[in-house]
Parts: C-alpha cells; sequence; structure tokens
C-alpha cells in the first residue's frame, strides 16, 4: 500500500496544490478475471494530503467501502452499478484485466512507460495523455501480448528502472515545462 500511496500523491499533488487535469486508475490484480480498479478523478477528489499513511487510508476505505456496497446489494439482489463513488473522486468497480488493458492501450494518445522503449518526444503534451505503467511487478506475458499488439507508443525515462511514483513526478515535470 505505501507503493500505492507515492503513486497517488505523485499523480496528483505538487507544492501547495493538487493537478485538477488528472485521472488515474489503479488495478489490483489478483485474478486477471476478477480485477479490482480504483479511479480517482481530480476533479471531485477531496481529502488528499501529502502524507503517505492518509493517503493510503483513503484508498483502502474506499476499497472497503466497495466491498460493503457489494455486500449489501448481493444480500437484497440489487444490481451492482459498473462503478461505485466510494468518496468524493474516488470510484471502484470490478473489472477484467485483459479487456481494461487492451481497451486503455488503444486509445490515442497512449504511451508505455517501459524500458526499452524510445526517447521522451517534446510536444507530447499536445493532448490528451494516458500513460501505463507497472509497479512493483512487471506485466505478465499475457498483459504484455495485449499491450503490445494495442500499440501504444513506448517510452523510456532513463536508462535505470525506475518506481511509478518517480515516472509520474518526471513525466508531470516534462509536461509542465512543455505547457504554453
Amino acid at each position: 500500500m505505501d507503493a500505492v500511496a507515492n503513486v497517488v500523491t505523485a499523480a496528483f499533488l505538487y507544492s501547495n496544490g493538487m493537478r485538477r487535469d488528472t485521472e488515474l486508475l489503479l488495478l489490483f490484480v489478483s485474478d486477471p478475471q476478477r480485477t479490482l480498479r480504483v479511479r480517482l478523478d481530480s476533479t471531485r477528489l477531496r481529502n488528499l494530503n501529502p502524507d503517505e499513511r492518509s493517503t493510503a487510508a483513503l484508498v483502502k476505505n474506499a476499497i472497503q467501502r466497495y466491498w460493503g456496497v457489494v455486500a449489501h446489494n448481493e444480500l437484497e439482489g440489487i444490481p451492482l452499478d459498473p462503478e461505485t463513488e466510494t468518496s468524493p473522486g474516488i470510484f471502484v468497480a470490478r473489472e477484467e484485466a485483459p479487456r481494461l488493458l487492451t481497451e486503455y492501450a488503444s486509445r490515442p494518445g497512449t504511451v508505455w512507460f517501459t524500458e526499452g522503449g524510445g526517447e521522451f518526444p517534446p510536444g507530447l503534451s499536445r493532448g490528451p495523455l494516458r500513460a501505463i505503467l507497472s509497479d512493483p511487478y512487471e506485466f505478465s506475458e499475457e498483459e504484455r501480448t495485449l499491450l503490445e499488439a494495442a500499440g501504444p507508443r513506448r517510452i523510456s525515462l532513463g536508462p535505470l528502472p525506475l518506481h511509478t511514483a518517480q515516472c509520474l513526478a518526471i513525466v508531470h515535470n516534462r509536461l509542465d515545462t512543455e505547457k504554453p
């Protein structure tokens, strides 16, 4: 959960502020067919603080609330919404990882930050940027095959493997310096 908290913080926060043009999808994959997706939308996100403990608690509580909604709805025979907002700006849903990766990776403007990719091109900030990263585990062979078939641009952020939070900080810096 520490790595997740670092990623959330790096995606949204900067010194004394929060980005309001960012969305983050976190996939918790235990079984590829029954993945839990947590989507954080900065336009609605509240109560995000820069310390890892409160950020981890925010995500953990959102997941626990979701399972509470699932249990209640199953008990009452109520169909579950495709996505449940468990707290302001945090949406949780069950997902099929292969379907989501394929759909997400094939969208225009999607890049896959990975070792062995090309250089970070100038002008990448001219339009929506969708990034795919994996941390702390590498993508499985099946996931890599899906991503390669979907065709997102592969970009490397340097000669050493980096944590996702570090990648996000670099990408935000590059995008911030390119903005007109």
